[in-house]
């Protein structure tokens, strides 16, 4: 930059303004500038765009900030203003201050001074927050942040070497195409390296600068992709260092913009990233709230909640271990004094986030866990027993959100209460049987209040974060219990089922769940929402109910059944767009086909009937011959087997269709796959396949044999089927060979199979009737009434 150059045209060399229009009072224009004002802006924008050099830009900028505030100028002329300067001068100006540029007339101080103050003005306009030029700045700003302005040493290489000449303007061209490459080159050192440099070169930040900085962040972080834009350019472990070395505005604008950083959706990838700083920062913030006093604690217990990590990112670290230990130890006296609802509101929400991270471990007594559920259960009943069309703040709505997780990790703690003085001891938040029926005693009352809630929620409220929070809450009680308020549980289930098939087919609002969800740390998978959330949640509860008769004619009504086939479909769809990545399994798709056979088996009239249930045959004939050859789906591979066996049984045909000639020889090579009898005689065993799930699905297996043989009975040409595919012929063999099955619950199921295919088919019986003739020491001769249906005795 030049040091000496005549001052732009329509400029005095003072830079005041011309004379005859400064001094006089006129009518403000639109803009909030007088007219005098507004002529002066215009000599001074044309200045800008035919400036020579940085000085006269510098001048006429200058001019332009004397003649008014930032906040007197409207969008179009910070525009204009924008255009004419550019933010290539600014990043120009932080480089040549990092670097120590030998041809500047100002100190690096007074130039990083100068950029960070154009770049705040700059970026008060959205579109200029979010240019790719001012984003590459970002870095340095960082950098000045977290160390100061490390311009010490600059400044004594600027001595050594003298002032530079003036700039021509081949040098300013030379400057603009290298000012990119240079701001990349810095922006490659990651905030925070050469820290240790910076405790020897470094000086105090300045207020005016540390405000500038914070203002460009600001605006760049209040971008749609904002949080992203700094996390990928090293925000995090900057201001994390900010903070820990108490740089000037770092306590209060630094953790105020690394607060916005943690609330959302990149909540997790800083803490995947970074986790050891913000580890470090979590620590401090930790002591300063065990060190603070009680008005002070009330208020950090507020900002504490986006410190904490998310609850998967947890692991083992017993320095969090340590630190929620700390925290649990101060909250214990604040939840036992005398609070506003303002104030108990911010206590309990911080407890809730602390119980997602541990869960009960480091809470305290039982006697603090039963107290804490207590004040849980109490904000929720104030908060929702209040006349219908009242509304909530969203204050109380976050108090609410936090009781309501509190309440979630009560159910579970009450409802696993300690079976031995020895066990109780071993852990602290162990409850006794009397403290869970006194935890559950106070849920009831609370969840008796939050139906009452539910009830008056009209359909046009569906899309509101608040009521899946609340239908969520309320479905993890009703997954343990439903046989406390069963009348109100029954008279709610329109609700319940409306409200899930709602989501189930697209909601508009499912967008902004996500983000809430994320913000509210209310998914317990740690993925994103899905339009299958909601049912999802209701599902465990529909299980119980759909057993029960009086719920389960409810259910009938609202066509329930269909509903959770849709359920099903959009599963499987979703499994097969996962081509061949490695099957993960869905506990949620197994609750749904135990709902599905419940029905099955207490209404058979509906089954054979219903249209709903014919496209889940469809569905079956579909899934269930890929299922059996992925054994991390095992679990669901058994369901769908016993779902379709079931509803096989209630059809009466001559012929098979398609669909039946797919699933019934998978289902027939499934359930051979689960016994080994071996090569050598002995006791047939589990099979390697099954064994690690035996014991989620051994009932599956033995209903399906049973159904096996009731389709036998009903459908005449399943048993030519059945020999054709040689499984009479295993079965038998096996049976012959091993000396006991694993069990007799299992004999019985394949003794019952197998007298029912002897009943139906005369080829079959031969077969048999030859096994039996055969056999004296195998496990074939331990089935009576096969043997008796042989002939034997």
């Amino acid at each position: 930059m030049a040091d000496s150059s005549p001052a732009p045209e329509g400029m005095s060399e003072e830079g005041d303004y011309p004379v005859g229009e400064g001094g006089e009072e006129s009518e403000k224009d639109e803009g909030g500038l007088t007219e005098a004002q507004r002529e002066v802006l215009e000599r001074c924008l044309h200045a800008l765009k035919h400036a020579k050099n940085d000085s006269h830009t510098l001048a006429a900028l200058l001019l332009i900030t004397r003649l008014c505030p930032a906040s007197q100028l409207d969008k179009p002329t910070l525009r204009r203003i924008f255009e004419a300067v550019g933010l290539n001068l600014p990043a120009r100006l932080l480089v040549s201050a990092v670097k120590g540029s030998n041809n500047s007339a100002l100190p690096p101080h007074e130039l990083l001074s100068l950029g960070t103050a154009l770049l705040s003005a700059l970026s008060t306009d959205p579109d200029m927050a979010s240019h790719p030029q001012l984003l590459t700045t970002v870095p340095i700003l960082l950098e000045i942040l977290a160390n100061g302005p490390a311009t010490r040493a600059a400044e004594e290489r600027s001595e050594e070497t003298g002032q530079g000449d003036d700039d021509d303007d081949d040098d300013e061209e030379e400057d603009d195409v290298e000012t990119g490459s240079s701001l990349q080159n810095e922006t490659r050192k990651a905030p925070g390296v050469g820290a240790e440099k910076s405790k020897e070169t470094s000086s105090k930040l300045d207020e005016a600068m540390a405000a500038d900085c914070y203002q460009v962040l600001s605006a760049v972080c209040a971008l749609p992709k904002g949080p992203d834009q700094l996390l990928s350019r090293g925000a995090v472990p900057a201001l994390c260092l900010a903070v820990l070395e108490n740089q000037t505005f770092s306590q209060k604008r630094g953790l105020t913009l690394l607060s916005c950083l943690l609330s959302g959706k990149t909540k997790d990838k800083a803490w995947s990233k970074h986790s050891s700083e913000l580890l470090s920062l979590l620590v401090k913030l930790s002591k300063d709230f065990s060190q603070s006093k009680d008005l002070s604690r009330l208020e950090m217990c507020s900002q504490l909640v986006n410190f904490l990590p998310p609850a998967g990112v947890a692991g083992d670290s017993e320095e969090l271990k340590a630190v929620v230990k700390q925290l649990w130890a101060v909250l214990r006296p604040l939840m036992q004094a005398k609070l506003t609802p303002r104030q108990i509101g911010s206590v309990l929400v911080l407890s809730a986030c602390l119980l997602d991270i541990y869960g009960w471990e480091s809470v305290g007594p039982p006697k603090f866990c039963c107290l804490l559920v207590n004040r849980a259960c109490v904000e929720v009943r104030m908060g929702l027993e209040e006349p219908p069309g009242s509304s909530l703040s969203a204050e109380l709505q976050d108090t609410l959100t936090g009781c309501y997780r509190i309440m979630e990790a009560a159910i579970e703690q009450a409802c696993s209460p300690s079976v031995t003085p020895a066990e109780s001891q071993s852990s602290v938040s162990a409850l006794s049987l009397q403290q869970s029926r006194q935890v559950l005693g106070v849920l009831e009352e609370a969840f008796s209040a939050v139906m009452f809630f539910l009830q008056q929620v009209d359909p046009s409220r569906y899309g509101d974060p608040f009521i899946f929070a609340t239908f969520r809450s309320l479905c993890s009680w009703l997954a343990e219990e439903t046989s406390c308020l069963k009348e109100e549980v029954t008279a709610l289930l329109p609700f319940l089922v409306g409200y899930s098939r709602s989501h189930l087919e697209g909601a508009p609002s499912e967008q902004g769940l996500t983000e809430w969800m994320a913000e509210m740390s209310v998914s317990d998978r740690g993925g994103s929402w899905s339009n299958k959330e909601a049912l999802r949640y209701l599902l465990p509860a529909l299980c119980h109910l759909s057993a029960e008769e009086g719920p389960r004619k409810v259910l009938l009504t609202l066509d329930t059944p269909s509903l959770i086939v849709d359920f099903l479909f959009h599963g499987w769809k979703a499994l097969k767009g996962k081509g061949g990545a490695p099957a993960v399994r869905d506990p949620s798709m197994e609750t749904a086909s135990s709902v599905l056979l419940n029905f099955t088996v207490t209404e058979p009239e509906r089954v054979r009937k219903d249209p709903g249930f014919r496209s889940l045959e469809a569905l079956l004939s579909e899934a269930f011959p890929v299922l059996v050859y992925k054994p991390a789906l095992l679990v669901l591979a058994a369901n769908f087997c016993t779902l379709g066996l079931m509803m096989g049984r209630l059809r009466v045909t001559t012929a098979a269709d398609p669909g039946q000639r797919r699933f019934f020889p998978a289902a027939l090579r499934f359930l051979t796959s689960a016994l080994d009898s071996g090569s050598s005689p002995g006791p047939a065993r589990v099979s390697s396949t099954w064994e690690k799930s035996w014991d989620e699905v051994a009932e599956l297996w033995r209903l399906s044999l049973q159904a096996l043989g009731g389709c036998v009975q009903a459908q005449p040409w399943l048993a030519p089927l059945i020999r054709e595919e040689d499984w009479l012929t295993h079965v038998l063999a096996m049976l012959t060979r091993c000396s006991a099955l694993p069990d007799q619950h299992t004999l019985e199921a394949l003794e019952e199979a197998v007298c029912a295919l002897a009943g139906r088919c005369p080829a079959c019986k031969r077969d048999i009737e030859e096994a039996v003739k055969g056999n004296k020491e195998g496990a074939l001769n331990c089935m009576k009434n096969l043997k008796k249906m042989a002939g034997g005795k």
